[in-house]
This record gives C-alpha cells, structure tokens and sequence, in this order.
C-alpha cells in the first residue's frame, strides 16, 4: 500500500464509531490526508496550467509537480504548524518550497492565496468523494427498482399518520423510494464544482493581467469547472453542495424509517438480511435489530445542523471571511461522510430485504375491512348521504368488534347486496393508478441520464 492509502486506512476506519458512522467509499476521500494529497495537486496543477499559460517555465512546474507527492509530508507537523496561522495552506506551501530548492521558490503557489489552495482542495476532494456516495445511491435506486419489479401486484396496507389508510402496493412504495432517490442523484449530478483562483482579494494582481489566462487551464487540469471569476466569498458552491447532500441524506432516511417501522414484529412486514451477530443485543437473545437502518438513520440524524452550518456560513465580510471560511473545512468532510456512510448503510439493507407478501395481506384485515371504508362510499354513490351511513357504520363496527362487513350488511339503509359489500371491502380492487405510477417511476428510472 502507498502512504497515503495506509494513512486513509488507520485514520478513517478504526476509531469506536467508524463503523457506524464512517462506513463506505467516501469516508477515505474525507480524511486529513485526503486533504493533503488534493491540496498538494492543486498545487501541482497551478503549476502546470501557469506553464501552459507562458506564466512558469516548464522545468520549474515539472519540479513542482515532482515535489507533490504526499509522503513527503508529515501530516501531524502540517497540523501543528497551522495553529499558528489559522490555516494548513501555509504551512504546506512553506514545506513545498523548501523541498522544490531555491530556483524554484518563487514559482511554488504563484499568484495565488492559500484560499485558492484550499477552497479548489475542497472542490476536489467532494468530486472524489462524490464518486463511491453515487455509486451507492446508485446501487439504493437499483434495490428499489427490483422491489418495485418483484412486487409491482403485492397488496398491502398504506399508512398515514401512522394508521391504516387504503391499500396500496408495495410495489408503490419501492417506487416512491426509488424516485426520491433519483431526485437527490440528479440533485448532485447537477452540481458544479469550480475551482478557485484569485490571489490576494480577487484580482490576481501578482500576474499583471494575465491571471485569468491559468482558469481554463487548472480547471481542465483537475478536472473541475472553470468559474466566471474568484468566488472566495461567494459561497454558493459551497452551500449547493451541503444542500444536495441534505437532500439525498433525507431521501435516505426517509427509506430507512420506513424499513424499520415495517421491521417491528407486530407488523413484519420486511427484514433486513440476518447474519451471526447482526442486530443482536447484549441482553436479549431474540432480538434482530435493523442495523442497517438504524444506521443510515444515525448518519442521516447528523446532516442537517451541517447543512445549516454551510448555509449560515455564506454571509462572508468584503472579500475574504474571518472564521466562516474555515467552518467549511469539516463541516464539508462531515457531510460527505455521513452521507456517504448513510447510503452504504442503507444500499446494504435494501439489497438483502425480504418481503413477506403473506404478511401485508394478513395485515390488511387488522382493522376488520375498515381500511376499506372509503371505497363503500364510492359503492354507495359517494354523496353525503353515503358517507353519512358509512361513518355510523364504522362506528359500530369499531365500538362493538364487528367486521366493517357484518355491520354495513346488518344495516337496511345500506343498499348493497352482500355480493356488492365484497367487492366493495376486496382490497385488490381499490388500487387505483398504483400499477401505472409504478411503471412510471420504472420508466423515468431507466430513461434517466
């Protein structure tokens, strides 16, 4: 293993809360030396897009490049050498151009301010953690699909408020979550990471006029959008960003309750996969816990004071903020990583669910067709007179234990037949659109870009 993967593994993966809270692909493009090794690329790549500017010589942007490899860094040293300072940027600088020797001092961080540095590390580093946190919404959105599939005809209860509402399918459901999550994966695929360049207050002065010449060139270089102009107190990128994770982050927590709540005994509706150890207490040998949710939920727990904190982070004095800007540093690794950590969570669970379809149909009779009760109305013409008549009938029905059935046909105002009452309290015929909506979401799920 290379330095920095040995670090990124000790460092992120082996603290007592790591495995909750620190799980999946995007927690090692988060950690300190994640850090280290984008601003150190950054730094790299000002080089090389000042020489292709006709700014630097190519031999002295070659040398600087030469000079950016992580391991030639103490990452403890760099961290104590920031206090003084306020910001790790300027410890590092002063250690790279120690390294490049003094024929190419001068050429190490040219023009630039340790904002520039920093802010496009930030860019760099969401980009790369990015990338694990789509792959496993990706893989959530592909586990709703197939339950959106397998269960597309699989009756059950809907909910609201927590009660028995009217029959949906679960298949809705898993479309429900599956669109939601493509919701918050078109809410990153849109944003735009820019990098920064604007020396001292945005100007770039040290470069007389040709420092805007080097952004086509370092955006192209890192591989990150080249902005109109400097951005250091505009911080909208920033907040896009904390704004897209706290939604996915929702999304995910919203499939995770839902997956917990169906997980009670009373209900069992679905399950998360069982393995030797998962969800076991230390005191009750019974228990299977819904790890996996309950996880997601944890993280999810976390992200919107982290949102907050990026949002009240944009009212930036004049051109560059004192303590907003540096609020961002892992406020922005938090969020990356919880989010992250959630859909790895989360993917885990969908992708071992089972669904007792026995279940949500034995469940529908817990309140003895009067889940059904709105359909009779429909049955009875649906005037007031009709729901009149029903909502007495409930009434009975509730108060005595009587099924909605015997009640409506004890009832001589009830001009149904008792072959018209079934079909009226049949579950399967009171779907609705819910086969159409699923083939929606299934639709806009594969036509998506």
């Amino acid at each position: 293993m290379t330095f920095l993967e040995v670090t990124m593994t000790s460092s992120a993966r082996h603290g007592l809360f790591s495995g909750m809270f620190a799980r999946g692909g995007a927690t090692p493009e988060v950690s300190d030396a994640a850090w280290l090794a984008a601003m150190l690329d950054v730094e790299a790549a000002l080089a090389t897009a000042q020489a292709k500017a006709g700014l630097v010589p190519w031999e002295a942007a070659s040398a600087v490049r030469e000079a950016c490899e992580p391991e030639h860094f103490d990452l403890a040293e760099l961290g104590r050498a920031a206090v003084p300072t306020g910001n790790p940027v300027i410890p590092l600088v002063a250690a790279l151009r120690e390294r490049v020797g003094p024929e190419v001092r001068r050429f190490v961080h040219y023009g630039a301010t340790s904002q520039d540095v920093n802010d496009t590390a930030s860019m760099l580093v969401a980009s790369r953690a990015l990338a694990p946190l789509t792959a496993d919404l990706s893989a959530c959105a592909g586990a709703c699909a197939r339950l959106a599939v397998e269960h597309r005809d699989t009756v059950m209860a809907g909910r609201t408020i927590l009660q028995h509402a009217v029959p949906i399918t679960f298949g809705l459901k898993a479309a429900g979550w599956l669109s939601a999550v493509n919701h918050g994966l078109a809410g990153l695929s849109d944003l735009q990471l820019p990098v920064q360049y604007g020396g001292a207050a945005g100007t770039l002065a040290v470069l007389r006029g040709r420092g805007h010449e080097v952004l086509p060139y370092l955006a192209a270089e890192l591989e990150l959008v080249e902005p109109v102009l400097p951005w250091h107190t505009d911080r909208t990128p920033i907040a896009r960003l904390a704004c897209a994770l706290g939604t996915a982050a929702g999304t995910l927590g919203k499939i995770a309750t839902d997956v917990k709540l169906l997980s009670q005994p009373e209900v069992a509706e679905a399950a998360e996969a069982s393995a030797p150890g998962r969800g076991g207490s230390s005191t009750m040998p019974h228990k299977r816990n819904p790890v996996g949710a309950m996880s997601a939920l944890a993280c999810v727990q976390r992200v919107p004071g982290l949102v907050a904190t990026a949002l009240g982070g944009m009212l930036h004095e004049h051109e560059r903020a004192a303590g907003l800007w540096q609020a961002e540093w892992e406020t922005l690794s938090d969020l990356l990583r919880l989010t992250g950590s959630a859909a790895a969570w989360l993917r885990e669970a969908l992708e071992g669910m089972t669904v007792d379809a026995g279940r949500m149909r034995a469940n529908l009779g817990a309140t003895r067709g009067l889940m059904m009760a709105e359909h009779v109305v429909v049955k009875l013409g649906g005037a007031p007179r009709a729901r009149t008549l029903v909502d007495a009938a409930c009434a009975r029905a509730a108060d005595g234990g009587d099924t909605l059935r015997e009640t409506l046909l004890a009832d001589p105002e009830v001009d149904l037949t008792p072959g018209e009452v079934d079909a009226a309290l049949d579950p399967t015929g009171y779907l609705g659109s819910a086969e159409a909506f699923v083939d929606r979401a299934l639709r806009a799920h594969t036509d998506r870009p």
